[in-house]
Protein backbone atom coordinates (compact mmCIF):
# COMPACT_ATOMS: atom_id res chain seq x y z
CA UNK A 1 0.00 0.00 0.00
CA UNK A 2 3.01 2.26 0.74
CA UNK A 3 4.86 1.62 -2.43
CA UNK A 4 1.61 2.11 -4.72
CA UNK A 5 1.08 5.59 -2.35
CA UNK A 6 4.94 6.59 -3.45
CA UNK A 7 4.20 5.51 -7.00
CA UNK A 8 0.81 6.98 -7.41
CA UNK A 9 2.62 10.34 -5.94
CA UNK A 10 5.34 10.05 -8.05
CA UNK A 11 2.75 10.03 -11.34
CA UNK A 12 1.27 13.00 -10.23
CA UNK A 13 4.96 14.58 -9.82
CA UNK A 14 5.42 13.87 -13.36
CA UNK A 15 2.50 15.23 -14.98
CA UNK A 16 2.94 18.11 -13.44
CA UNK A 17 6.64 17.98 -14.66
CA UNK A 18 5.57 17.06 -18.35
CA UNK A 19 2.94 20.34 -18.15
CA UNK A 20 5.39 22.13 -16.55
CA UNK A 21 8.42 21.72 -19.01
CA UNK A 22 6.16 22.10 -22.04
CA UNK A 23 4.74 25.48 -21.38
CA UNK A 24 8.32 27.10 -20.00
CA UNK A 25 9.56 25.75 -23.59
CA UNK A 26 6.39 27.11 -25.29
CA UNK A 27 7.10 30.93 -23.38
CA UNK A 28 10.93 31.01 -23.97
CA UNK A 29 10.50 30.11 -27.50
CA UNK A 30 7.46 33.02 -27.94
CA UNK A 31 9.50 35.66 -25.41
CA UNK A 32 13.17 35.19 -28.21
CA UNK A 33 11.02 35.30 -31.14
CA UNK A 34 8.55 38.36 -30.00
CA UNK A 35 9.78 40.44 -32.71
CA UNK A 36 9.26 38.13 -35.45
CA UNK A 37 5.77 37.23 -33.68
CA UNK A 38 4.82 41.25 -33.66
CA UNK A 39 5.88 41.30 -37.68
CA UNK A 40 2.60 39.47 -38.68
CA UNK A 41 -0.17 41.14 -40.10
CA UNK A 42 -3.39 40.46 -40.45
CA UNK A 43 -5.84 41.22 -42.86
CA UNK A 44 -9.67 41.23 -44.21
CA UNK A 45 -8.79 38.24 -45.91
CA UNK A 46 -6.81 36.82 -42.41
CA UNK A 47 -9.69 37.10 -40.46
CA UNK A 48 -11.44 35.09 -42.97
CA UNK A 49 -9.62 32.62 -43.09
CA UNK A 50 -9.62 32.45 -39.45
CA UNK A 51 -13.64 32.39 -39.12
CA UNK A 52 -13.25 29.64 -40.94
CA UNK A 53 -10.96 27.97 -39.41
CA UNK A 54 -13.55 28.46 -36.14
CA UNK A 55 -16.09 26.66 -38.59
CA UNK A 56 -14.02 23.90 -39.63
CA UNK A 57 -13.23 23.11 -35.61
CA UNK A 58 -16.48 23.27 -34.39
CA UNK A 59 -17.13 20.77 -37.34
CA UNK A 60 -15.00 18.76 -36.11
CA UNK A 61 -16.21 18.79 -32.46
CA UNK A 62 -19.70 18.11 -34.11
CA UNK A 63 -18.45 14.93 -36.45
CA UNK A 64 -16.67 13.41 -33.48
CA UNK A 65 -19.45 13.01 -31.23
CA UNK A 66 -21.35 11.12 -34.18
CA UNK A 67 -18.43 8.74 -34.55
CA UNK A 68 -18.78 8.47 -30.98
CA UNK A 69 -22.75 7.56 -31.74
CA UNK A 70 -20.87 4.97 -34.08
CA UNK A 71 -18.97 3.74 -31.31
CA UNK A 72 -22.19 2.86 -29.01
CA UNK A 73 -23.32 1.11 -32.10
CA UNK A 74 -20.42 -1.39 -32.02
CA UNK A 75 -21.23 -2.20 -28.37
CA UNK A 76 -25.07 -3.09 -29.50
CA UNK A 77 -25.78 0.16 -27.26
CA UNK A 78 -27.26 2.99 -30.32
CA UNK A 79 -28.38 6.30 -28.87
CA UNK A 80 -29.01 7.92 -31.94
CA UNK A 81 -26.12 10.56 -33.43
CA UNK A 82 -27.46 13.48 -32.24
CA UNK A 83 -27.74 12.25 -29.02
CA UNK A 84 -24.08 11.40 -29.10
CA UNK A 85 -23.10 14.56 -30.32
CA UNK A 86 -25.29 16.59 -27.58
CA UNK A 87 -23.38 14.53 -24.69
CA UNK A 88 -20.02 14.70 -26.41
CA UNK A 89 -19.98 18.22 -26.76
CA UNK A 90 -21.39 19.24 -23.59
CA UNK A 91 -18.50 17.11 -21.69
CA UNK A 92 -16.09 17.92 -23.75
CA UNK A 93 -15.17 21.42 -22.59
CA UNK A 94 -14.18 19.82 -19.29
CA UNK A 95 -10.94 18.19 -20.59
CA UNK A 96 -9.70 21.11 -19.21
CA UNK A 97 -9.56 20.34 -15.97
CA UNK A 98 -6.84 18.89 -13.51
CA UNK A 99 -6.76 15.49 -14.34
CA UNK A 100 -8.00 15.33 -17.70
CA UNK A 101 -10.70 13.02 -17.46
CA UNK A 102 -13.79 14.58 -16.31
CA UNK A 103 -15.13 14.88 -20.05
CA UNK A 104 -14.67 10.12 -19.72
CA UNK A 105 -16.36 10.46 -16.44
CA UNK A 106 -19.09 12.92 -18.34
CA UNK A 107 -19.59 11.19 -20.68
CA UNK A 108 -19.77 7.25 -18.82
CA UNK A 109 -22.42 8.78 -16.43
CA UNK A 110 -24.15 9.65 -19.73
CA UNK A 111 -24.23 5.99 -20.57
CA UNK A 112 -24.68 4.17 -17.91
CA UNK A 113 -28.41 6.76 -17.31
CA UNK A 114 -29.52 5.04 -20.50
CA UNK A 115 -29.54 1.77 -18.81
CA UNK A 116 -26.25 0.30 -20.35
CA UNK A 117 -23.98 -1.29 -17.85
CA UNK A 118 -20.39 0.12 -16.69
CA UNK A 119 -18.34 -2.13 -18.43
CA UNK A 120 -20.23 -0.88 -21.74
CA UNK A 121 -20.12 2.64 -20.88
CA UNK A 122 -16.42 2.73 -19.74
CA UNK A 123 -15.10 0.55 -23.11
CA UNK A 124 -17.32 2.59 -25.42
CA UNK A 125 -15.87 5.59 -23.74
CA UNK A 126 -11.72 4.24 -23.87
CA UNK A 127 -12.17 3.18 -27.50
CA UNK A 128 -12.61 6.45 -28.65
CA UNK A 129 -9.45 8.19 -27.72
CA UNK A 130 -7.73 4.44 -29.36
CA UNK A 131 -9.42 5.23 -32.41
CA UNK A 132 -8.23 8.50 -32.50
CA UNK A 133 -4.69 7.97 -31.83
CA UNK A 134 -4.11 4.93 -34.78
CA UNK A 135 -6.44 7.69 -37.20
CA UNK A 136 -3.98 10.25 -36.08
CA UNK A 137 -1.05 7.93 -36.52
CA UNK A 138 -1.97 6.51 -40.20
CA UNK A 139 -2.61 10.47 -41.14
CA UNK A 140 0.96 11.18 -39.99
CA UNK A 141 2.34 8.22 -42.08
CA UNK A 142 0.89 8.86 -45.32
CA UNK A 143 1.28 12.44 -45.42
CA UNK A 144 4.96 12.94 -44.09
CA UNK A 145 8.78 12.16 -44.59
CA UNK A 146 9.50 11.75 -40.69
CA UNK A 147 8.69 8.24 -40.40
CA UNK A 148 11.05 8.11 -43.42
CA UNK A 149 11.36 4.31 -44.88
CA UNK A 150 8.90 2.84 -42.01
CA UNK A 151 6.39 3.98 -42.89
CA UNK A 152 4.21 1.71 -44.54
CA UNK A 153 4.91 -0.95 -41.58
CA UNK A 154 4.15 2.24 -39.61
CA UNK A 155 0.22 1.51 -41.27
CA UNK A 156 -0.32 -2.16 -41.25
CA UNK A 157 0.93 -1.96 -37.46
CA UNK A 158 -1.73 0.85 -36.84
CA UNK A 159 -4.11 -1.21 -38.87
CA UNK A 160 -3.83 -4.35 -36.98
CA UNK A 161 -3.92 -2.07 -33.84
CA UNK A 162 -7.23 -2.08 -33.76
CA UNK A 163 -8.58 -5.63 -34.13
CA UNK A 164 -10.23 -7.40 -31.54
CA UNK A 165 -7.70 -9.26 -31.00
CA UNK A 166 -5.44 -6.25 -29.61
CA UNK A 167 -8.07 -4.00 -28.76
CA UNK A 168 -10.05 -6.25 -26.09
CA UNK A 169 -7.33 -6.35 -23.95
CA UNK A 170 -6.68 -2.59 -24.03
CA UNK A 171 -10.21 -1.99 -23.19
CA UNK A 172 -10.55 -4.40 -20.25
CA UNK A 173 -7.26 -2.58 -18.70
CA UNK A 174 -8.60 0.74 -19.91
CA UNK A 175 -12.25 -0.15 -18.46
CA UNK A 176 -10.69 -1.17 -15.19
CA UNK A 177 -8.82 2.08 -14.69
CA UNK A 178 -11.25 4.81 -15.91
CA UNK A 179 -14.46 2.80 -14.05
CA UNK A 180 -14.21 4.08 -10.29
CA UNK A 181 -15.47 0.58 -8.91
CA UNK A 182 -14.69 -2.36 -6.93
CA UNK A 183 -12.66 -5.21 -9.04
CA UNK A 184 -15.27 -7.99 -8.88
CA UNK A 185 -17.86 -5.30 -10.31
CA UNK A 186 -15.56 -4.66 -13.34
CA UNK A 187 -14.76 -8.18 -13.34
CA UNK A 188 -19.02 -8.55 -14.64
CA UNK A 189 -19.11 -5.51 -16.18
CA UNK A 190 -16.22 -6.13 -19.02
CA UNK A 191 -17.50 -5.93 -22.68
CA UNK A 192 -15.43 -7.21 -25.76
CA UNK A 193 -15.85 -6.06 -29.42
CA UNK A 194 -16.50 -8.72 -31.51
CA UNK A 195 -16.04 -7.47 -34.75
CA UNK A 196 -13.36 -4.49 -36.53
CA UNK A 197 -14.74 -1.01 -35.74
CA UNK A 198 -13.81 -0.30 -39.43
CA UNK A 199 -16.97 2.33 -39.64
CA UNK A 200 -15.90 4.57 -36.47
CA UNK A 201 -11.67 4.26 -37.25
CA UNK A 202 -12.97 5.81 -40.70
CA UNK A 203 -14.87 8.55 -38.95
CA UNK A 204 -11.89 8.86 -36.49
CA UNK A 205 -9.75 9.69 -39.61
CA UNK A 206 -12.31 12.23 -41.02
CA UNK A 207 -12.23 13.89 -37.52
CA UNK A 208 -8.55 14.35 -37.87
CA UNK A 209 -8.28 15.46 -41.34
CA UNK A 210 -11.21 17.96 -39.89
CA UNK A 211 -8.66 19.50 -37.39
CA UNK A 212 -5.74 19.52 -40.22
CA UNK A 213 -7.99 21.54 -42.38
CA UNK A 214 -8.87 23.93 -39.48
CA UNK A 215 -4.97 24.46 -38.58
CA UNK A 216 -3.87 24.62 -42.10
CA UNK A 217 -6.74 27.86 -42.74
CA UNK A 218 -4.83 29.20 -39.84
CA UNK A 219 -1.82 29.00 -41.17
CA UNK A 220 -3.13 30.42 -44.07
CA UNK A 221 -4.56 33.15 -42.67
CA UNK A 222 -0.92 34.42 -41.91
CA UNK A 223 0.98 33.56 -44.53
CA UNK A 224 0.59 31.68 -47.90
CA UNK A 225 1.51 28.40 -48.44
CA UNK A 226 2.35 25.63 -51.41
CA UNK A 227 0.51 22.62 -51.43
CA UNK A 228 4.20 20.53 -50.38
CA UNK A 229 3.93 22.56 -47.38
CA UNK A 230 0.54 21.33 -46.93
CA UNK A 231 1.46 17.64 -46.48
CA UNK A 232 4.05 18.84 -44.17
CA UNK A 233 1.53 21.07 -41.78
CA UNK A 234 -0.63 17.48 -41.85
CA UNK A 235 1.97 15.75 -40.66
CA UNK A 236 3.24 17.99 -38.21
CA UNK A 237 0.07 18.91 -37.03
CA UNK A 238 -0.85 14.85 -37.03
CA UNK A 239 2.29 14.08 -34.96
CA UNK A 240 1.48 17.05 -32.53
CA UNK A 241 -2.13 16.67 -31.83
CA UNK A 242 -0.91 12.63 -31.04
CA UNK A 243 1.52 13.63 -28.57
CA UNK A 244 -1.26 15.94 -27.17
CA UNK A 245 -3.61 13.41 -26.59
CA UNK A 246 -1.37 10.58 -24.97
CA UNK A 247 0.90 12.51 -23.13
CA UNK A 248 0.12 12.53 -19.34
CA UNK A 249 -0.52 15.94 -17.43
CA UNK A 250 -1.63 18.32 -20.04
CA UNK A 251 -5.25 18.74 -20.60
CA UNK A 252 -6.43 19.33 -23.52
CA UNK A 253 -3.03 18.36 -25.08
CA UNK A 254 -2.10 22.07 -23.79
CA UNK A 255 1.99 22.88 -23.82
CA UNK A 256 2.77 19.77 -25.84
CA UNK A 257 0.93 20.19 -28.72
CA UNK A 258 2.37 23.80 -28.81
CA UNK A 259 6.06 22.52 -28.49
CA UNK A 260 5.63 19.29 -30.74
CA UNK A 261 4.09 21.20 -33.53
CA UNK A 262 7.22 24.49 -33.05
CA UNK A 263 9.79 21.59 -32.83
CA UNK A 264 8.42 20.01 -36.17
CA UNK A 265 7.63 22.64 -38.26
CA UNK A 266 10.91 24.93 -37.05
CA UNK A 267 12.33 25.79 -40.54
CA UNK A 268 9.25 25.16 -42.22
CA UNK A 269 7.83 28.31 -41.95
CA UNK A 270 9.04 31.69 -40.65
CA UNK A 271 8.92 31.45 -36.59
CA UNK A 272 6.65 34.20 -36.58
CA UNK A 273 4.35 32.71 -38.47
CA UNK A 274 4.69 29.40 -37.23
CA UNK A 275 4.44 30.73 -33.21
CA UNK A 276 1.36 32.86 -34.33
CA UNK A 277 0.08 30.47 -35.84
CA UNK A 278 -0.26 27.92 -33.19
CA UNK A 279 -1.25 30.51 -30.52
CA UNK A 280 -4.53 31.34 -32.71
CA UNK A 281 -5.55 27.86 -33.18
CA UNK A 282 -5.54 26.72 -29.54
CA UNK A 283 -7.58 29.82 -28.93
CA UNK A 284 -10.00 28.64 -32.45
CA UNK A 285 -10.01 25.17 -30.93
CA UNK A 286 -11.09 26.22 -27.32
CA UNK A 287 -14.12 28.46 -28.90
CA UNK A 288 -14.78 26.21 -31.10
CA UNK A 289 -15.65 24.01 -28.10
CA UNK A 290 -17.42 26.62 -25.97
CA UNK A 291 -19.50 27.16 -28.55
CA UNK A 292 -20.16 23.77 -28.80
CA UNK A 293 -20.96 23.42 -25.82
CA UNK A 294 -22.92 26.64 -25.73
CA UNK A 295 -24.94 25.76 -28.29
CA UNK A 296 -25.91 22.71 -26.86
CA UNK A 297 -27.17 24.09 -23.44
CA UNK A 298 -28.75 26.82 -25.98
CA UNK A 299 -31.07 24.12 -27.66
CA UNK A 300 -31.73 22.44 -24.49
Amino acid sequence: MLIQRYFKGLKSYFRYFIFGSTLFFVAITIKENWQEIAEVQLTGLSWIYLTLALGMTLLAHVWSGWVWHWILIVFDHPLGGWWGVRVYLKTNIVKYLPGNVWHFYGRVRAIQSTGASLGKATASVALEPLLMAAAALTLASISTWYFGAIRLILLVIVLISVHPFILNPILRKLSQLKANAQDSQIAASVVYLNRYPLKPFLGELAFIMLRCLGFILVVFALQPISPAQVFTLVGAFSIAWLLGLIVPGAPGGIGVFEATAITLLNGQLATGTILSSIAAYRLISTLAELGGAGLVYLFE
